[in-house]
């Protein structure tokens, strides 16, 4: 048993390394099967460029669609703000506003940078893509020193349908293929470096001192984690008394529920604030001298504007 909780323990402490290193695995292998399955090139100069740049940039697009979607962080700032734009810059903060766009950003870049990485190094969709260009500085790049139908065969070079010597197509796809890698690498290193200094000005920035910023992540990972029990556990007794109440034809049981004034403070954007000894925006509100106590009846809601009926 103790062996399994050490295990469980290091597991919820390097989830991040461990989601980044699956989702890396998951882009290798979706990669890899665009490139068995799907991917065909046409090896034709009217449609290479197109077609090798759609199955290196759609997936990456895709990606990043996805994990804009699946941002928490994205919704709770976005929730609402078309009928209250202040929740966008909450007392006026819109510089903390801009460092939390900026951060879901980043995250939501994070795959579409691991799959163009990854196709890159592998060089199949910029060999297809990059053989369908008629610039003549490309064309003159690849055949500088070649015979004329280099050129004409250029398109068909990913193909192995080229009338080009064994040893003239090779020459051209490893060309291909050192300058997809070159691209590859470069966007790796660019990401590092982002990153490293992207932490760095953080944590230089940073209003509190590493152990306390680090109590500061665990508090809000236990309180997300609270907060979900909680309101699981809250929804299902509401739930029941509702149901006992239809179906036992009887009043039901007053249950106090927070206002909706109550719902939109906590769910604003928080920053930390060294006046007062908070760590998230809930304990804030909780700890607030003129906060109301008296019980709320259950609220009504809007279904057009989804906001409390008085």
């Amino acid at each position: 048993m103790d062996n399994f909780q050490t295990v469980l323990k290091f597991i919820m402490n390097q989830k991040s390394t461990i989601g980044y290193s699956f989702m890396a695995l998951m882009t290798i292998g979706g990669e890899r099967v665009f490139t068995l399955v799907a991917f065909q090139c046409p090896c034709n100069r009217e449609q290479n460029f197109a077609y090798g740049m759609t199955f290196l940039l759609g997936p990456a697009v895709v990606l990043f669609v996805f994990g804009l979607f699946f941002s928490t962080r994205l919704w709770r700032l976005y929730t609402g703000c078309c009928l209250n734009p202040m929740k966008l810059c909450p007392r006026g903060n819109c510089c903390g506003c801009s460092r939390v766009l900026i951060s879901i950003l980043t995250g939501a870049c994070v795959a579409p940078v691991m799959w163009l990485s990854v196709a890159l190094l592998n060089g199949t969709f910029y060999e297809c893509g990059i053989s369908g260009l008629d610039n003549n500085l490309v064309v003159d790049l690849f055949c500088k020193n070649k015979t004329l139908k280099c050129r004409e065969e250029l398109a068909r070079v990913p193909c192995d349908r080229s009338k080009l010597s064994p040893d003239e197509r090779m020459d051209l796809l490893l060309m291909f293929r050192a300058q997809s890698q070159i691209l590859g690498w470069s966007i790796i290193i660019v990401a590092a470096a982002v990153g490293l200094l992207g932490t760095c000005y953080k944590n230089c920035r940073s209003k509190v001192s590493y152990l306390q910023l680090t109590f500061w992540k665990r508090y809000m990972e236990k309180e997300k984690e609270c907060f979900d029990a909680f309101a699981e556990e809250y929804a299902t007794k509401l739930a029941k008394r509702n149901l006992e109440s239809f179906f036992e034809n009887k009043e039901p049981v007053p249950m106090p529920f927070p206002n909706h004034r109550a719902w939109e403070e906590i769910s604003a954007y928080y920053s930390f604030s060294r006046s007062e000894q908070c760590y998230s925006i809930l304990q804030r509100y909780v700890e607030r001298p003129d906060r109301n106590y008296l019980l709320e009846k259950t609220p009504v809601l809007d279904p057009e504007r989804g906001t409390e009926i008085n």
